[in-house]
């Protein structure tokens, strides 16, 4: 099960290097094919607010890598735990502000990642607590 939570955490930084990417270098080009909602004229005004949005996507991604990479088990727990509850938080607020579809892909696979590592603590026979 804690193999499968890490991989989770891989692919959920994996996503937020992507939305990072999106949100700084490609908000004008992109945005408006898939912002269909959004004024296309809006995305030249927003372009500096969606760079430094893309900045907090890559934070957290880089700390979910980060937490990919402590080798000691108890300290990888804490600070995946730390990411994953950061990006679900994120995902609430996007859900609240903006819209639900927008919150879910990232409030989902990071609560369940966040699910998989508790409960591999609990079972495995190294506590990661």
């Amino acid at each position: 099960m804690k193999k499968i939570a890490l991989v989770l955490v891989g692919v959920i930084a994996a996503l937020h290097f992507y939305i990072a990417w999106f949100e700084i270098f490609a908000w004008t080009s992109r945005g408006p094919k898939v912002f269909t909602s959004m004024p296309p004229e809006l995305f030249e005004p927003t372009i500096q607010m969606a760079a430094n949005q893309g900045f907090y996507n890559a934070f957290l991604a880089a700390g979910l890598v980060w937490s990919l990479l402590i080798k000691e088990e108890k300290w990888q727990f804490r600070i995946a735990a730390c990411f994953l509850t950061f990006v679900a938080l994120a995902g609430v607020g996007a859900a609240v502000t903006v819209a639900v579809k927008s919150g879910l892909p990232q409030f989902v696979p990071a609560s369940i990642a966040l699910a998989l590592l508790v409960l591999s603590r609990k079972q495995g026979p190294s506590s990661l607590s």
